[in-house]
């Protein structure tokens, strides 16, 4: 916890030590209430006394408790500005910090932890700086001053509110070392609800499609029920404790009042006036003292499960991205070679196999290299190394000459188009999408926007959308048809006007004729720029200038089509699979 306050800025720090004194002036005013008090019990007892004098003490006490209220209005705007101010900065912090992480990190921690992290475990921090500034700082100060104010008055009155004071601490240590485990649980099982509801929204359709409502009800239910038994635990815990208070207070009053009763008995006349009267007194400091400590209790709910987000959240701010930023910020003397796979292995985290091995092979400026092989032998896996989503694990990966570790990773990706496996739209317009991000060269155009649509083919169906490029996409591109997301992908990729363009297998969800339609427009529009393709279709590749082969993460043949109808016999296998000799010949 102490690691996340120092996310507070210098003003904030400021606020903070503003509000102790307005704090120390509440507390001040609370305490001279007993003392008004104790003056008009006197006054009201001693014969002679005029109206007006307790006129005067009541009006000292009601400005006191005036004063109180509005110095606690203050603290509390004090400790909302604090409270949201770091709470904000947080959020901030962890968006940027998960930018930065690779797809290994992310997977280590789970979207769904992510998630919760910057929004739950935030919350329960913001939460316990709020509250815990007003109550946290004012319940010592509090419980000091109020004992110094009654010590001397009487051991007895003394003994009984220490005995008080030590239950109190013993049933808070009990509950809070009873609680703080199903908190820590608790934030876990959160991550998991968050899964499970995720996992039920994004997979709808297959669950509707497959009647398998009542099987999700059951997964979501049995994680919901784990949520709900740690939660009534924690808190059933937890709510022991007002009760116990309440009876501590209720039996320090009656102890109080009890003890005063006897040492009234047992005094002399003229002294028990004065008795009476440092009891009331004595009876308010001593309620003060047991409120100092119900702050603190309120203070050690919150405290549990602030600390366990502090926790997660620290550990995201302070994990160090794996893949480490180049230097290099400017590529080298045009070259014809524009990517260069020197005996490149890969193998994922933890994995026992590795997914690629011992791959090599060049792409001279505007060339177009296909990749083409069985399910999960590597060919996404391979494109995913060149724009650094993660790193060879052997080998080298060069663009014009060097090593993609030693580049800025934006300076690397600004020569890219990557159009991915799944067709991935956000939430806004049709020419948000396709102009979203940036290019090397400058701002995207909307010239660019609508030349990329009509190369890959998706002005066919944008201009006969309400508002055209302004139409509204949701998010995810959920009011748009597989093919149609799949083009506007396409389009995005082209209208950076790159160097290199990716495909990863971005035509499997294209009609035979838009397909190619749009390698046709695409060979015209950007001849200049080397494309690389991962296609299952023969057809999308056979014009390839070298398609390379992949079986089990090696390379099993390279060469153009003709050339590997010739030479490959797993080419053959594809190629017989999906067209007849006339279509091959």
């Amino acid at each position: 916890m102490l690691r996340i306050l120092k996310n507070l800025e210098r003003g904030e720090w400021f606020l903070f030590a503003i509000s102790l004194l307005f704090i120390s002036a509440q507390v001040w005013l609370d305490l001279e209430l007993p003392g008004y008090m104790s003056e008009i019990t006197r006054l009201v007892q001693t014969p002679g006394s005029e109206l007006r004098e307790i006129l005067t003490a009541g009006g000292w006490m009601l400005l006191c408790a005036l004063g109180s209220v509005a110095t606690s209005i203050v603290v509390a705007g004090i400790a909302a500005r604090i409270g949201t101010g770091l709470s904000a900065r947080l959020r901030a912090k962890l968006f940027d910090k998960v930018q930065s992480f690779s797809l290994e990190e992310i997977s280590s921690f789970s979207t769904p932890s992510l998630i919760t992290r910057s929004t739950n475990d935030i919350t329960q921090v913001q939460m316990l700086i709020v509250i815990g500034l007003q109550m946290l700082v004012k319940a010592p100060i509090l419980a000091v001053w109020a004992l110094l104010k009654i010590t001397g008055k009487s051991w007895q009155w003394s003994l009984a509110t220490g005995v008080s004071v030590g239950l109190l601490v013993l049933i808070v240590s009990v509950a809070i070392a009873l609680a703080l485990p199903k908190f820590t649980r608790l934030q876990k099982l959160t991550d998991n609800l968050n899964r499970a509801s995720r996992e039920n929204l994004t997979g709808l359709q297959v669950i509707r499609a497959y009647n398998a409502e009542q099987y999700q009800e059951g997964k979501f239910a049995a994680v919901n029920d784990e949520v709900t038994r740690t939660n009534l635990f924690a808190n059933n815990v937890l709510t022991t404790l007002m009760p116990s208070i309440s009876l501590i207070m209720s039996g320090l009053s009656l102890s109080i009042y009890w003890i005063g009763a006897l040492l009234i008995q047992s005094a002399d006349v003229p002294a028990r006036l004065g008795l009476f009267s440092d009891m009331i007194v004595f009876s308010s400091y001593a309620m003060q003292v047991v409120m100092a400590f119900m702050m603190l209790i309120v203070i050690f709910i919150l405290l549990p499960r602030a600390q366990v987000s502090a926790v997660r959240i620290q550990e995201v701010l302070e994990t160090a991205p794996r893949l480490k930023n180049g230097a290099v910020t400017r590529f080298p003397a045009d070259s014809e070679t524009v990517l260069e796979f020197r005996d490149v292995s890969f193998k994922y985290p933890d994995a026992e196999e590795e997914v690629l091995d011992n791959i090599s092979f060049t792409v001279k400026r505007g060339e177009t290299v296909a990749f083409i092989g069985s399910t999960g032998c590597g060919k996404s896996t391979l494109l995913n190394l060149i724009p650094r989503f993660y790193d060879a694990t052997g080998g080298e990966v060069l663009v014009k000459g060097l090593n993609v570790k030693e580049y800025d990773q934006q300076v690397l990706r600004s020569i890219m188009g990557y159009v991915s496996q799944k067709a991935v739209l956000f939430g806004g317009t049709v020419a948000s999408n396709i102009a979203f991000g940036g290019k090397g060269s400058g701002e995207i155009l909307s010239s660019d926007v609508t030349d990329a649509a009509y190369t890959s083919q998706a002005s066919e169906f944008v201009d006969k959308l309400e508002g055209g490029y302004d139409a509204h996409i949701a998010q995810g591109g959920s009011n748009l048809s597989g093919g149609q997301k799949q083009r506007l992908s396409i389009a995005r990729a082209i209208a950076r006007r790159p160097e290199l363009l990716i495909f990863d297998d971005s035509f499997s969800a294209l009609d035979y004729k838009t397909d190619r339609k749009l390698r046709s427009e695409l060979k015209k529009d950007a001849r200049s720029a080397t494309k690389l393709i991962v296609a299952q279709r023969i057809g999308t590749i056979k014009d390839a200038d070298t398609i390379i082969v992949l079986e089990a993460g090696r390379m099993a043949g390279k060469g153009t089509h003709d050339e590997l109808m010739q030479t490959c016999a797993v080419y053959q296998e594809i190629a017989y699979s999906q067209l007849t000799k006339e279509e091959l010949a």
